[in-house]
């Protein structure tokens, strides 16, 4: 929420940078192990790209990474993006989110393209877009709506 002397939140404007965000998450998730949620790699009003290497615990039968790392990586760049906008608020919480698997998502580095759809008061609705080598192709798609305390 804005604070006194502060612009209220808006989509055209961002309150965290990269370095902020990925500190933020370093902070508030103490008990992840680095690198197992991504990182920010860049932040801009109304867009975050985010970075997942994922190890060999990431990976379902057959050889292909696990579903829950998909999704749990679209949540961490929708978060991301909902942080840049309103600020370190920590107890913004996923309320929704709907997964499309578009194609079989091969190991190795997985990149998340993340867009605001729309900044309320309360809701916050994005637009995640998961892909490995080839932005054109992605492998998922999630739509992501996060509650804003």
């Amino acid at each position: 929420m804005a604070g006194e002397g502060q612009a209220p939140i808006s989509s055209s404007t961002i309150r965290l940078d990269t370095d902020a965000l990925n500190a933020f998450m370093a902070e508030a998730f103490p008990h992840s192990q680095p690198g197992s949620r991504g990182r920010v790699v860049s932040a801009a009003p109304g867009h975050v790209q985010a970075r997942l290497d994922p190890n060999e615990q990431a990976l379902r039968p057959g050889g292909l990474i696990s579903g829950p790392t998909q999704m749990g990586f679209a949540d961490m760049a929708a978060y991301a993006l909902v942080l840049a906008h309103i600020g370190p608020v920590a107890m913004a919480v996923t309320s929704a989110l709907n997964y499309q698997f578009l194609r079989p998502c091969r190991p190795g580095p997985l990149f998340a393209d993340a867009q605001m759809l729309r900044l309320g008061k309360r809701l916050a609705v994005m637009d995640v877009r998961i892909w490995t080598d080839d932005a054109e192709k992605p492998v998922g798609q999630a739509n992501v709506t996060y509650a804003i305390p």
